[in-house]
């Protein structure tokens, strides 16, 4: 690999798998309970919309 292709998967490390393993150990998404495509990505929106709340939420309070 190149320097710059090993430079792209050391930022999707900090960044990309970061939010997947927040959303795995902080929200619950190891498992489900839920059965089907359609429950199972509304549970994943949900969750992900409820992320970026969070991180919203916190950079207003930073920013004020």
């Amino acid at each position: 690999h190149s320097y710059d292709i090993k430079q792209i998967y050391v930022k999707r490390k900090e960044t990309i798998e970061r939010v997947f393993a927040d959303a795995k150990e902080k929200h619950g998404m190891r498992w489900t309970t839920l059965r089907g495509l359609k429950k199972l990505s509304m549970q994943a929106m949900l969750t992900f919309a409820a992320m970026n709340l969070k991180k919203l939420a916190t950079w207003t309070w930073q920013v004020a």
